[in-house]
């Protein structure tokens, strides 16, 4: 709903109005999209309450414009605002796959899992044009490397062709992040992700083409979201989800005023409400960013909703434990070459 500066801005502004013809504002902003040359493009972490080592994130930005995003201090890094600029001013990583193939073929590489999805969704808008997410499949595919997805899109479906391939070697599952089943709920909190009916659509397309899917109930919002916890769970198992997970509203950096500020506009009279159980699960702070407490948080609340979806799951199959890691056994290295090789050695 706002532009706010990023935290490592060293100068800012404000409008004032001091009586003289001031334009108005457009009730629509435009979105700004440009390439980004990636030097590297494989992201590696040390997070001990993460499930996986290595992620890509195709795009920096994210035209979902969810409110809780915890990627949008992200936009801070180079010089733009968690807030509306994180939303309109978008980025693609146009060579990704060539870096990619780079990469994997460079001596020291370990074959891990790589996740999509981890930052921004692999699977926004941007991506029915600019297909990087895509190549970056092709590539995986082609050197039988694992990968996993989380996505808020039903876009992935279009991809079917190359996931069922990696899917018969074990290589790939996909998360689908579905916080509400409430179309009302969905427009204000997600605005442009896709509808709870897409991602089930979906979800029974990659199913039923042999593909693991499964699903994060993600963020759950104390007050707003939480109550839909098992009705989720349900419709996901319907549509052939096998693994389910679950994480609790995060607030980091510049998130927790943004979010306070979209809480005001949308839920008046359930704000307070709402961030005094936030703060109850968060140690009396918007946020707590210590591992191992960050993803599920702590306190009675906390704890009522673990069980709740404990027993959801176990009474609809859903295994007790999704950390199962995929393959890396067949992973075939693109080939090395030398520059000398390149030589004309004939002549």
């Amino acid at each position: 709903m706002s532009n706010p500066p990023g935290r490592f801005d060293k100068l800012t502004h404000t409008l004032e109005n001091d009586g003289w013809y001031e334009a108005e504002q457009p009730d629509k902003l435009g979105t700004v999209v440009l390439p980004e040359h990636a030097r590297t493009i494989i992201s590696r972490n040390q997070s001990p309450d993460i499930h996986f080592a290595q992620s890509i994130n195709p795009y920096r930005g994210c035209a979902h414009a969810c409110p809780y995003c915890y990627a949008r201090p992200s936009h801070a890094y180079v010089g733009l605002s968690p807030g509306l600029d994180f939303e309109t001013k978008l980025f693609y990583k146009a060579d990704a796959a060539l870096v990619l193939e780079k990469e994997l073929a460079a001596p020291s590489y370990k074959c891990a899992p790589i996740m999509l999805g981890a930052n921004t969704d692999p699977y926004q808008p941007l991506e029915k044009t600019h297909k990087v997410t895509r190549s970056l499949l092709e590539v995986l595919l082609k050197h039988k490397h694992p990968v996993s997805i989380t996505t808020k899109g039903a876009l992935v479906a279009r991809d079917v062709d190359l996931l069922a391939q990696l899917a018969r070697d074990g290589l790939t599952r996909v998360m689908f992040s579905i916080p509400t089943l409430d179309n009302e709920m969905k427009r204000v909190l997600e605005p442009r992700a896709a509808s709870a009916g897409a991602k089930l659509k979906a979800m029974r397309v990659l199913a039923e083409a042999g593909v693991p899917v499964g699903v994060l109930v993600a963020p759950i919002i104390p007050v707003l979201t939480e109550h839909e916890i098992e009705a989720v769970l349900e419709a996901c198992r319907e549509a052939g989800a096998s693994l389910a997970g679950y994480t609790m509203l995060r607030l980091p950096w510049e998130v927790k005023d943004l979010f306070r500020e979209w809480l005001a506009e949308h839920f008046p009279e359930r704000a307070s409400h709402v961030m005094s159980i936030v703060r109850d699960m968060r140690g009396e702070r918007d946020n707590d960013p210590g591992f191992g407490t960050r993803m599920h948080a702590t306190g009675p609340v906390a704890q009522l909703i673990r069980q709740r979806f404990q027993l959801a799951c176990r009474r609809l199959g859903f295994p007790a434990n999704r950390q199962n890691s995929l393959p890396t056994n067949l992973f075939r290295p693109p080939l090395r070459t030398h520059p000398q090789l390149s030589l004309d050695l004939e002549r």
